[in-house]
């Protein structure tokens, strides 16, 4: 149901003579017409009716229209034509409510507008689930929720009252103001489809790990949110939900406009009030202005150089301060907001909005008065909205566009924070004074080593709690009040918990922040009355802080930015325990305060702990790099399992050390085989099932509902049937209808759930029942698939905002990887994605209990770089220890616990024998060694019992020499020498040592391992290092360090030690292969002992001449009691008894270490393997970057899948290599269940990477992909990324194949150890033992596709993309712009064009000065393409330059990617092909007397400005002749005014009918009807290789111009080709122009002076000519009226640039420029759209539109004709018939008012065809400047047009004078009378009132002359005779009826400003004073 309320009409023209009009209304909606009553003799006629259509099931669209024409009412005859509106509805469904009021101009039947408006207000009732009635959670719209309390959160606000301040949006509509024809609020130009921004254009900067998951292929690509399929780039409007997603934080420019219009109603007598604005720490203010509704018209710029996440948050500040008073009382109202509020407004801006001041300290101030401002925030891309003064807006209601809800005022509200306690806070400080106290004997306590105070800070106010010292457990039981104003602009609330220090500045512990959108609703979302709006409000309940690793050290923290809340903080630093209310109050109060007692305790109760349990098995560990030491995991929830924090209780929560092994190729994996370890933690933490549980049955719903959206896109994208279409649709609508009808658990039951949990449940219970009202609609009323997928991606958002919870109290589990002891990379994992819940799969995490696949990243990396830190797959399930039993349904393999010892002993010189005298270590510890571990201390744990008993079982992991998986190997050894300072060098003790100066065997007694040759004859000298000539590099050793640290290559007399490197390079043996494995197989059954030279050292299991230490790990298996299943393991926690060393150190330290140390390990062991098979097709990639300074790469790809990785062929100089080849994983074992695996397969990495001769590979981008199970699965595309930034697309399939049997495994310690498995992964890397060709075993696998040569295979034909024969026809027009190449310019440049394979080259262009055009320019080829257009290679474009000596380097290069543009069916008529532009002098026909010479010396206009720059002379001219009357009143300017609407600055030109023009709001290239202006030919930028800045474009290097015609060819050569598609082209010689630029005016320029203005004029410049206005600047201003025309001369092409920049005058420093805009003069030549030159509306011999073309009318049209090979018009008398159509000159004409300038009929009747062939016409664009500076980043815009005439067609028509008007000096003449009723003010002598009367008069803007008269004295009654006259002289512009004031700003200002007012004159009456000032009695206004 649609309603409409049509309220009055306003300003109506009256047509009738005798008396007004009776106007009537019809509103007309989808063709059903209503009808107001008549109202008589009225112009302002007040219906107030209302009329309502049925829309019967069709739901109201975005471009849907209500028609309103109003006319007068006649009782005989027509009624009469007053004026009419399209009122656009897609205002109403952007707003909650669906209702929306407008103020709407009537238009004429031209659409100009009348003066007259309507006001009327719309509604929408729409079907259920036909709207997206969900607000967008923005700073701006608080996010929905729902309340169903009497007594909203502490506030005592009835519900009504609540509704009543939130019942809309933050920013409403429905009194917006907002208009149409004159802009709108996003700058007028913008359809339906234009009101919202696209994902990319709305959200630049986010984060791309919030971007599509790795994997998702391109191939079946789902858009960006869902867009409609068959709407390619359709926009989605912004009032859809969109969760607020994660920002970037990398810097960028950024620009915030603040633009202060005027004021009203300022408080205050005689104020001067001025604006200051501080936006991101800068602060500027306005001019000072007088009143009390100042006109400021000012814009302020703020240019920032930030990241988004920071940026969007900060504060606005817009302050009205009083200048003529004192600091104190200065203060008139201020406003705040966000930036990130701004930007998320449809074109990030907010046009003309007032703003409601307000005093913040005092809320009983009210109202301080409204400010009108522009506010815009401009990002890198972003195009500044254009900006127009509607002319209605003088009468506008300042409460309907209120940048607040309409009808309600702000309220003080008190966000009363209240701050309980926060618990485990990391240690801050340092230890000194710890220490000291431990020496007197004092308690030490390190845990306490932190002094924290809350800060709180919103919309700028910022307050502290108490300090209180050492504790890291406080409790501050305090309540912070923050006052704000309500509803607040400002989004977040910052809390800090901060460490004070008495003597340095205080340390920030963590940031966290509270989000008003998430904790709050404003109701009124699904009904009007809903009852869902509340206020903000939160908790009791604990917010977890992260930031930096909490390990204290003395030094600065590398990661302290973590904690101030920039990036995601990298490890658990506390909880705090905080509950929000908000109470709106009268008076405002700031406040910190202790809370009683009973607050306390009644927050207790939310405060009750149950056990967690968490469990982690890690299958695999890849893809690590440069691993130089032992790898473990560490898993941590909060702060349980932290290793490195000894404030917490430690817990056994890292695996096993193990060493990585090298897979062959390229990366390291952890070689855990079938033993997979495992960690169990047990935490303790509140309950918050309630919550978690709700939100993942959300999550649940959303997910399946992508899922099944996803799959619909990919059958619209596979082009499938409609019947499977709709089939997928109503599953779809099933599956959402029984998820949403599941219930959400009760929260009313819970105890501990807060108001804010009853808030939502209602909230999203309310939601999801109207969801399913909805989807059931939908099902039943058979919608269009559009209409249906629309409303599915509207759910879709809905849901995901409605699953985030603000309250959740359970930390993220967070996996470190760990290389020795240090730190490397981690991964967050949200708790309730792994949570179990009993109530079922639904309401489980999404991986709780699965194996999934992650990337682990370094701390503070932003995106991803070069490097991968790792990729592992770990199983993770997390739930309450009464559910451990349900764990067993997710366990996999068999979990075996073992207690474990190491076993110690050393070797004494002297002796020999291994014992343990003079060990310096316990004879049993753990694996570190520090803690003793007796085998007889160890107790099994509650439930457990031993095995069997204590057997030797080495840790094979951690054994792994450096060689492992290498085939070759380079030995190493460092020769070492001493000496005393000057002395001879003499040998060490050790002699021999390796790179860490550990002893190691002289070089001569190392032996070649077993399994091993040696490659090298001897051993040599290492000299590829910084060493002198003989390789020794030198050193000195600096106490306490007994080594030398740093070496260097030059010899100084006190250096004492030197050092060479000695090397010999060795190769596997394959021939020792069998000895190598019985030789392992015998260590393996030895003693099991480990040795090393020192212990700390690593281990090894042969025994060398240099080990003085052994080991050997004890093991004994335990198992549970009772058998309860896996879930055994989790009563582990703390399970073994430890004896600590005493000897110790540091004893108590190891102390706090010992729990728990000696936990049993826990393994996941798998007695077998699934067996599986990888085929990876990697057939192409385009679009990658240039690596190379050639403008090309040499790519290769390495594919990474699990421990085993391939490298692809590298393909040489191209940026779209072609591999087509598969690569082969013969044999891949993967663990875990077969349903797991086919449902989570391992992800594929597919690096690609650019192969350098010299130097290290360099990393091109990445890809992440999943394997198919499926045969022979489609080529897919596949989105490589750089970092953040896209690489392009690598176009492969990756096939998995299970192989038929099994592998078998062994479980330790319950049979012998056989190590064979483990032994061939350290002999040989997998590649090499798989790389063997398939033997009779692998006949359960498909045939090896053919192999191209040795080991490279192809891809299958079947995989192959279908190819056929494909003509290539190229139009290589010319070449552009190019530059330099090493150093020399590029002369005699050529063609190559490359494509599947072919290439074809064009001809040499002999000199590139001269002529830039190709003499041949049509090129074809035949090549073999893929019919589907989906897998169609790149066109390749190279620029060589044939220079001498036959040197041809590649100077640049382009990469066309997509093709599709470029089809065409060569078969059609009306084949677009590109011929001559309509002023092509090669298509005259000989008989055509238009080709005149033009004699330059002769001038080409009639006035020229002397300055002897004639050929390109700035130039204002007079008009052709006409009457002098009319050229008075009616000038190009009236013309102007009329075309954009302002009506009382163009006189009568609209009455007398003449031409108006079209003004764009964008640049003439940007306009969609005209294809850019590229028809003829497309400009292709040309790059060249790679530059400095990694993240930076390639640099443009030059254009291609030219086009592409591709089409397929029959596949039977015998049938002949089609016609080529290029003919008839324009002249490729250069054509001598003349050019003429109108420059109109500027506006929203930067300031570029102190003043915030600048001083701007003209620089044109086209080739090596260019002109400067610099003597006429225009001083003081940032909206310049320059009305200028330049002439100027130029070559096309070889000067096809026409650059027009704005400069600042500066009188002593250099000019600035502001910016500049560059227009290609070539493509407006050329382009089929004659661009050079408009078509007017009208054909005028004289007058102010005297055509100014060389050609007639008539002949263009012969041109047109001519071009589009149609047949030629047929004139008549009055009529011309052109393609079968007959225009007539009546109808042509009809209505329009007689015009005696018209030229002859014919012309005029072709003009009129030509009009209808969609050509330009006369037009003004809008074109934006741009700066160097800020080159993304709109500095302005300049209003403007060009006409572009070549010589060789004859001489063009008179041009236009666009001069300025300018003011002449009038005179006003006043006579003072007498006045009357006087205030009497003075008591005469007898005590009589009385007045001594003058009266004083001034126009403003023209005070200097101010007058007065005569005084009348001792009036007794008021009244006073004067008979005075006064002369106002002023400047006046008639055609505009305004004042021009031209005055200094200051006295030291260099120049005038103009400003321009309304004409006002005014008086005041004084009473004279001979002793005092004189009172002032009254105002008076004429």
């Amino acid at each position: 149901m649609l309603s409409c309320q049509l309220v009055r009409a306003s300003n109506l023209l009256s047509v009738k003579k005798d008396r007004r009009s009776d106007p009537v209304a019809s509103l007309t909606f989808r063709g059903v017409k209503k009808r107001t009553k008549v109202i008589k003799n009225n112009v302002n006629p007040v219906w107030n009716e209302g009329f309502e259509w049925d829309l019967k099931g069709v739901p109201l669209d975005q471009g849907s229209e209500l028609q309103v024409v109003v006319k007068d009412h006649e009782t005989m005859g027509r009624n009469r034509f007053l004026g009419e509106a399209n009122v656009p509805l897609r205002e109403v469904l952007a707003t909650p409510s669906l209702s929306a009021s407008f103020n709407a101009p009537l238009l004429d039947i031209k659409k100009q507008p009348t003066g007259a408006s309507l006001v009327l207000q719309v509604s929408y009732t729409p079907l259920p689930g036909t709207m997206p009635t969900f607000p967008p959670s923005t700073p701006l719209e608080p996010s929905p929720t729902l309340p169903d309390m009497d007594m909203v959160a502490g506030g005592g606000q009835s519900r009504a009252e609540t509704w009543s301040l939130l019942s809309d949006s933050t920013v409403d509509t429905r009194y917006s103001g907002k208009k149409w024809l004159a802009p709108t609020d996003t700058g007028g130009e913008e359809d339906a489809e234009d009101q919202g921004l696209t994902g990319d254009e709305a959200e630049p900067f986010l984060d791309q790990s919030g971007a599509p998951g790795p994997g998702a292929p391109i191939t079946p690509k789902k858009p960006p949110s869902h867009p409609p399929p068959y709407h390619p780039g359709g926009r989605r409007k912004r009032s859809t939900p969109a969760p607020r997603k994660l920002l970037s934080d990398k810097s960028q420019d950024f620009q915030i406009r603040v633009q202060v219009i005027e004021g009203r109603q300022l408080p205050g007598v005689n104020i001067k009030p001025v604006v200051k604005v501080t936006a991101a720490g800068q602060t500027k203010r306005t001019r000072i202005h007088k009143g009390n509704s100042p006109l400021f018209n000012e814009t302020l710029f703020f240019n920032v150089f930030d990241s988004p996440a920071e940026l969007f948050d900060e504060p606005i500040f817009i302050t009205v301060v009083n200048s003529c008073s004192l600091r104190t009382d200065a203060f008139l109202g201020e406003f705040r907001m966000d930036v990130g509020s701004i930007y998320q407004e449809p074109r990030h801006t907010y046009l003309r909005k007032w703003l409601l001041l307000s005093d913040l300290d005092d809320f009983s101030a009210g109202a301080r008065g409204y400010l009108k401002v522009s506010l815009c925030v401009l990002g890198p891309g972003d195009e500044a909205p254009l900006e127009r003064k509607d002319p209605s807006e003088d009468k506008e209601d300042i409460e309907g566009n209120l940048l607040r809800p309409t009808g309600v005022a702000l309220r003080g509200a008190h966000f009363c924070l209240k701050v309980f306690r926060a618990e485990d806070l990391p240690q801050m400080d340092d230890a000194v004074m710890d220490n000291v106290k431990q020496i007197f004997g004092f308690e030490s306590n390190k845990k306490n080593l932190v002094d924290p105070f809350v800060e709180v800070s919103f919309a700028g106010k910022m307050l502290c709690s108490k300090i209180l010292e050492k504790t890291a457990n406080p409790q501050w039981n305090q309540s912070i009040t923050v006052p704000a104003m309500f509803p607040s602009m400002c989004e977040k609330m910052r809390i800090r918990v901060i460490d004070w220090d008495r003597l340095t500045h205080n340390d920030i512990v963590a940031t966290t922040y509270l989000s008003m959108s998430k904790i709050s609703a404003s109701g009124g979302e699904i009904e009007v009355d809903d009852h869902l709006g509340f206020l903000p409000t939160f908790g009791p309940c604990y917010v977890n802080l992260y930031g930096s690793p909490r390990e204290f050290t003395g030094f600065p923290d590398p990661y302290a930015e973590l904690n101030t809340g920039k990036g995601e903080g990298v490890a658990y630093r506390g909880r705090l325990l905080l509950s929000l209310e908000t109470k709106l109050v009268e008076h405002s109060e700031q406040k910190v305060e202790d809370l009683p007692a009973d607050d306390v305790l009644r927050m207790e109760k939310y405060l009750r702990r149950r056990k967690y349990s968490l469990f982690a098995a890690f299958y695999s560990a890849t893809m690590l790099q440069d691993v130089d030491d032992a790898v473990q995991f560490e898993v941590s929830i909060g702060n349980y399992g932290n290793k490195f924090d000894t404030t917490c209780l430690p817990l056994a929560s890292t695996t096993q050390y193990s060493r990585a092994v090298f897979d062959g190729c390229h990366y390291y994996y952890l070689p855990w085989g079938n033993v997979k370890p495992v960690v169990v933690l047990s935490s303790y933490w509140e309950d918050i099932s309630h919550r978690v549980e709700a939100q993942n049955q959300l999550l649940r719903i959303a997910d399946r509902l992508e899922a099944g959206l996803e799959q619909v896109h990919l059958a619209l994208k596979a082009q499938r049937s409609a019947e499977d279409v709709d089939s997928l649709v109503a599953r779809l609508t099933d599956e959402l209808i029984a998820g949403c009808s599941q219930p959400l658990g009760n929260v009313q039951e819970t105890p501990s759930a807060t108001h804010l949990d009853q808030y939502l449940y209602r909230l999203r219970t309310r939601h999801l029942s109207q969801i399913t009202e909805a989807a059931q609609a939908l099902k039943l009323g058979h919608s269009e698939l559009a209409t249906a997928l629309e409303q599915a991606e509207d759910w879709l958002l809905r849901l995901r905002a409605l699953a985030d919870e603000p309250q959740n109290s359970l930390p993220d589990i967070v996996i470190w990887m760990l290389q020795g002891d240090k730190r490397v990379a981690y991964q967050r994992v949200p708790a309730h994605e792994v949570l179990f819940s009993r109530r079922g799969t639904s309401y489980c995490g999404k991986n709780c209990g699965k194996l999934q696949t992650m990337f682990l990243k370094y701390p503070m990396e932003g995106v991803p770089g070069a490097r991968m830190p790792v990729q592992i797959r770990v199983r993770l399930w997390f739930g309450l220890s009464v559910d451990e039993k349900e764990f067993n349904q997710f366990a996999e393999g068999k979990l075996s616990v073992f207690a474990e010892t190491y076993e110690n002993q050393t070797k004494l010189a002297l002796v020999g024998n291994w014992g343990t005298t003079g060990l310096t270590y316990p004879k049993f510890s753990d694996v570190t060694g520090k803690i003793k571990l007796p085998k007889d201390s160890f107790r099994p744990s509650a439930g457990w019992a031993w095995a069997g008993d204590w057997f030797v079982c080495p840790e094979k992991t951690l054994l792994h020499d450096t060689d492992a998986g290498h085939l070759s190997f380079v030995e190493e050894v460092f020769e070492n020498q001493t000496r005393l300072p000057g002395g001879q060098w003499i040998y060490m003790s050790d002699n021999y040592t390796d790179v860490n100066g550990e002893k190691v065997l002289p070089k001569d007694d190392i032996e070649c391992p077993l399994g091993w040759k040696w490659e090298d004859e001897e051993w040599s000298t290492d000299l590829n290092r910084a060493v002198d000539e003989q390789g020794w590099e030198y050193s000195i050793t600096i106490p306490p360090d007994r080594k030398p640290r740093h070496w260097v290559p030059a010899e100084k007399m006190y250096y004492t030690h030197r050092r060479r490197r000695w090397v010999r390079l060795r190769r596997r043996d394959l021939s020792q292969m069998e000895a190598l494995k019985r030789h392992r197989q015998a260590e393996a059954e030895g003693e099991g002992w480990e040795y090393a030279s020192l212990f700390g050292w690593k281990f090894h299991l042969e025994y060398r001449k240099t080990d003085a230490f052994r080991r050997r790990r004890w093991r004994r298996r335990m198992e549970p009691l009772e058998k309860t299943g896996p879930a055994a393991v989790f009563a582990l926690e703390g399970a073994l008894g430890g004896v600590v060393d005493d000897r110790s150190e540091d004893s108590k330290s190891v102390s706090t270490l010992s729990f728990g140390v000696n936990r049993p390990t826990i393994s996941c062991i798998f007695d077998y393997g699934n067996r599986y098979h990888l085929r990876c097709y990697m057939y192409q990639a385009r679009d990658l970057p240039a690596m190379d300074k050639d403008s090309f790469s040499d790519p290769y790809a390495i594919v990474s899948f699990l421990h085993q990785s391939q490298k692809t062929v590298v393909v040489k100089n191209t940026l779209n290599p072609t591999w087509d080849q598969t690569l082969i994983f013969y044999e891949i074992e993967i663990f875990g269940e077969l349903a797991s695996i086919a449902e989570q397969p391992a992800s594929i990495v597919v690096e690609l990477y650019d192969h350098d001769t010299y130097g290290a590979d360099e990393f091109m981008g990445r890809c992440i992909c999943q394997p198919s199970l499926e045969r022979m699965p489609r080529l897919a595309w596949f989105p490589l990324t750089r970092g953040n930034q896209p690489a392009g697309e690598l176009l492969a399939s990756f096939e998995l194949i299970q192989r038929e049997k099994p592998a078998i495994h062994h479980i330790p310690g319950f049979e012998v150890q056989d190590t064979s498995g483990i032994l061939e992964e350290l002999c040989a890397p997998a590649v090499f033992l798989q790389g063997l060709l398939q033997t009779s075993e692998d006949t359960d696998l498909p045939y090896p596709p053919p192999q191209r040569e040795a080991n490279i295979y192809v891809v299958p034909q079947n995989i192959k993309p279908v190819l056929q024969r494909t003509a290539i026809e190229i139009l290589a027009w010319g070449l552009r712009n190019m530059k330099s190449y090493q150093l020399a310019s590029v002369s005699s440049p050529s063609l190559v064009v490359e494509c599947g394979g072919q290439s074809v080259q064009s001809c040499v262009i002999k000199n590139l000065r001269k002529n830039p055009n190709f003499d041949i320019c049509t090129l074809f080829m035949e090549v073999m393409l893929p019919r589907e257009e989906l897998y169609c290679p790149p066109v390749v474009i190279k620029v060589i330059d044939n220079r001498q000596f036959g040197r041809r380097p590649v100077v640049g290069q382009c990469t066309i990617r997509s093709l599709e543009s470029f089809l065409c069916d060569p078969y059609s008529e009306e084949s677009p092909s590109p011929q001559g532009g309509p002023d092509d002098v090669s298509l005259l026909s000989p008989g055509e007397d238009v080709l005149i010479d033009i004699d330059d010396k002769e001038p080409l206009i009639p006035v020229q400005l002397a300055d002897g720059l004639s050929g390109f002379t700035p130039t204002n001219m007079v008009s052709s002749p006409s009457s002098r009357h009319e050229e008075e009143f009616i000038d190009w300017w009236s013309k102007f005014f009329a075309s954009i609407g302002e009506r009382e600055k163009c006189g009568s030109y609209l009455e007398k009918d003449f031409d108006t023009l079209k003004v764009y709001d964008t640049a003439l290239e940007n306009v969609k009807d005209f294809e850019g202006l590229s028809d003829f030919c497309n400009t292709f930028k040309l790059y060249r290789g790679k530059t400095q800045e990694e993240m930076e474009d390639p640099s443009v290097i030059g254009e291609f111009k030219g086009l592409f015609k591709i089409y397929p060819l029959p596949e039977d050569p015998a049938i002949p080709i089609p016609p080529r598609q290029f003919h008839q082209l324009a002249s490729q010689g250069p054509q001598e122009c003349l050019v003429r630029i109108y420059v109109i005016r500027a506006f929203g320029l930067q300031p570029k002076d102190p003043n915030g203005k600048c001083d701007p004029y003209i620089r044109i410049s086209i080739g090596k000519k260019s002109v400067s206005d610099q003597d006429n600047y225009i001083p003081c201003t940032l909206e310049p009226v320059f009305g200028k025309m330049f002439e100027l001369t130029c070559t096309l092409p070889l000067e096809k640039d026409l650059k027009v920049t704005l400069y600042d005058y500066d009188l002593l420093s250099k000019d600035e420029k502001i910016g500049e805009t560059v227009i290609d003069l070539e493509n407006r030549l050329l382009s089929k759209f004659g661009a050079r030159c408009g078509l007017p509306q009208t054909y005028c011999v004289s007058g102010p539109n005297q055509w100014r073309d060389q050609l007639h009318p008539s002949q263009l049209l012969h041109l047109f004709c001519q071009q589009h090979r149609v047949k030629a018009p047929v004139y008549r008398t009055d009529r011309v018939v052109f393609q079968d159509k007959e225009y007539t000159i009546e109808e042509i004409e009809a209505g329009r008012v007689p015009n005696p300038h018209l030229g002859p009929v014919e012309e005029r009747l072709a003009l009129h065809v030509l009009q209808q062939q969609g050509l330009v016409p006369e037009h003004v664009e809008s074109r934006p400047l741009y700066s160097p500076l800020q080159p993304d980043i709109e500095q302005g815009k300049l209003q403007m047009w060009i006409d572009l005439f070549p010589k060789a067609l004859g001489r063009p028509g008179p041009p236009f004078n666009i001069t300025p008007r300018r003011a002449r000096r009038f005179f006003l003449r006043c006579i003072i009378w007498n006045t009357k009723d006087v205030i009497l003010d003075d008591l005469s002598i007898t005590g009589e009132k009385m007045s001594d009367i003058y009266v004083k008069g001034w126009m403003v803007g023209f005070e200097e002359h101010k007058q007065k008269t005569d005084v009348h004295y001792r009036s007794l009654g008021g009244e006073g005779n004067f008979n005075w006259r006064f002369i106002f002289p002023f400047d006046y512009l008639p055609a505009e009826q305004v004042c021009t004031v031209s005055k200094k700003d200051a006295f030291w200002s260099l120049d005038k400003t103009e400003s321009k007012i309304r004409a006002r004159v005014v008086f005041q009456i004084w009473d004279n004073d001979k002793f005092s000032f004189d009172d002032f009695l009254a105002p008076g206004w004429p």
